[in-house]
């Protein structure tokens, strides 16, 4: 094996000879301080176009800006939070989102996104670790935070319902349905809370007062399970996020025209990748993003997309499938999608081949993390066609293959993905030194926990998960390879492959399937494995589901299936 320092050197940025024509193999870090300094530029430069829009109602970026000014300003005068103070927002995709986020970071407010659906043990760790001053909430969820213990519950709430921001009367059309119609409001009690409409009354009689922002100021607290262990909050810097917008902002560019771009936002908001990706990207390009609140209506999601000329659009694998099995989304008019961007999970084959077919327009996977702002790899979006990579590490991104005792391997060969550059995190928020130089090699490369390999055109492959491997008489087998073998299957929808404790073999494979309207026997699954897997890669147990465990983003969770056999298990013996 060569040293690490020689294959250095052989592999230096190989992936550079395979970028599009004129793609920089850097970028200009200097061009923007902060966020801060991006909005401002774009409320200035599309003042009269449409920012975000949702249920038929929209903002344009002066609107924004008007907004996002005067809750900043409720926020200094009337909340007295400054540089620095930690804000909770706990929304879907709805308008208040972007406003909230907008006004709290021009007050040099760190921003702690929280998922909605989190339980009260969950929603109590995560404020009480970021020591959250504010939080904004929907009322949908508001009874959760009422259970958070008063000690650790922030001193400002501010609540707000799923219409306030649409015009009247359809703001109290949708309210009331969603109370009472829907019941869709569980009742709370949280004594001094602030109603966010009444905020933005008063913040637009207050005058907000300028904060300088620094590239090294904290602009999100983003919690993650991270590469071991239990969620953590990633400090994301302005100058993380400005670095990986600019970094994929050139990246698109082929794909963007500034001021005409539509992207459908079903993926939250909350989360990285529809953060940076949709929110903050298309923002900076004077886009419009059309928020969907609730994405897993797929019915009533297909009907809202009849209703847009829509250019851009993002998404994960789970999702992407779910529409083309929603009737009616084959018939919708794709004549304007110019960019479909999959990522948050692996992108399968088949699921890219049939959107391909469907829209006529590729599916670009992309790759990132948390910790990383999120994007380090996407492929060229002039892609012709999937190509099963998770693409080229993105200006400014270094990117490393390594084995476990930290050695780079050679070009073919499977190992951690290892990543550095001006996207990566300053750390982990509170865990001290060691806890976070634990997720870093020597030299500033943080370990991904991803099994991926590189092809001599820089071209990167994800593996799978570190953590996800499968050990069978001693041989590794990865659950996405299987998986992929699983859904190529005509009669499968959805495949997630777990490793179980087994006497004889170390691990055995147990394999959940999600099928269409016909379920095939569990012989007829395995013959179709035999034919493409070696013995050892064939689950050896098949269960039927009418759905799979996901994510906040609709990644299927393996661990939770691992959890509930173990305790089934446990229970039997």
């Amino acid at each position: 094996m060569l040293s690490s320092a020689a294959w250095r050197e052989k592999l230096e940025k190989i992936w550079l000879k395979s970028y599009p024509k004129d793609m920089p193999a850097e970028i200009d870090l200097e061009e923007f301080t902060s966020l801060n300094d991006v909005f401002e530029r774009s409320v200035q430069l599309y003042a009269n176009q449409r920012a975000f829009s949702n249920m038929g109602a929209a903002l344009t970026y002066r609107e924004l800006d008007e907004r996002s000014r005067a809750f900043g300003a409720w926020l200094q005068h009337r909340a007295g939070l400054g540089k620095g103070d930690r804000i909770a927002l706990m929304l879907p995709n709805v308008l208040q989102y972007p406003v909230a986020l907008f006004g709290a970071l021009r007050v040099g407010l760190t921003v702690v996104n929280v998922n909605p659906l989190y339980t009260v043990r969950e929603l109590t760790h995560q404020l009480d670790d970021s020591g959250a001053r504010a939080i904004v909430i929907l009322e949908n969820f508001a009874h959760t935070l009422e259970q958070v213990p008063s000690g650790q519950r922030p001193e400002t709430v501010l609540t707000t319902r799923v219409g306030d921001l649409l015009p009247i009367p359809k703001a109290q059309l949708v309210n009331a349905v969603v109370k009472y119609i829907k019941k869709a409001v569980p009742r709370f009690d949280l004594p001094g809370a602030v109603s966010f409409r009444k905020a933005l009354r008063e913040g637009a009689r207050l005058e907000l007062e300028t904060t300088a922002v620094e590239p090294t100021d904290l602009a999100f607290l983003q919690y993650t399970g991270g590469t071991t262990g239990t969620a953590k909050g990633a400090m994301l810097t302005h100058r993380n996020m400005v670095a990986n917008l600019q970094q994929a902002s050139v990246w698109i560019a082929p794909k963007m025209r500034p001021g005409q771009e539509i992207i459908i936002t079903a993926l939250p908001l909350y989360h990285i990748f529809s953060l940076l990706a949709n929110c903050l990207m298309f923002m900076k390009n004077g886009g419009e993003n059309v928020l969907i609140t609730n994405p897993r209506d797929l019915p009533g999601f297909v009907k809202e997309l009849r209703r847009h000329p829509f250019t851009a659009f993002t998404g994960v694998n789970t999702l992407f499938n779910g529409l083309l099995n929603t009737p009616g989304f084959t018939d919708l008019d794709f004549s304007h999608l110019r960019l479909t961007l999959g990522g948050g999970m692996a992108v399968q084959r088949r699921i890219a081949e049939r959107w391909k077919t469907t829209t006529g327009t590729t599916l670009v996977e992309a790759y990132g993390l948390t910790e990383t702002s999120p994007a380090v790899c996407i492929n060229p979006v002039n892609l012709a066609a999937y190509n099963g990579s998770i693409g080229l590490p993105i200006p400014s991104t270094e990117v490393s293959i390594r084995d476990d005792q930290g050695n780079e391997l050679a070009l073919g060969e499977n190992g951690e993905l290892c990543i550095r550059g001006p996207q990566v995190m300053a750390g982990y928020w509170g865990k001290g030194a060691a806890e976070t130089n634990s997720a870093f090699l020597e030299g500033g490369w943080l370990r991904s926990g991803d099994i991926a390999r590189m092809d001599a055109q820089g071209y990167i492959y994800l593996v799978d998960r570190k953590k996800d491997m499968i050990n069978v008489s001693g041989f590794n087998v990865y659950p996405n390879e299987v998986e992929d073998v699983l859904v190529a299957h005509p009669d499968v929808l959805e495949a997630a492959v777990i490793g179980l404790p087994d006497e004889a073999h170390g691990e055995r494979l147990k394999a959940f399937l999600v099928c269409g309207k016909r379920t095939p026997s569990t012989e007829e699954v395995l013959d179709h494995c035999r034919k493409q897997l070696t013995g050892y890669k064939i689950p050896r147990e098949i269960e039927f589901r009418s759905e799979l465990p996901k994510s906040n983003v609709g990644k299927i969770l393996r661990r939770s299936l691992r959890e509930e056999e173990i305790e089934r298990a446990r229970q039997a013996a």
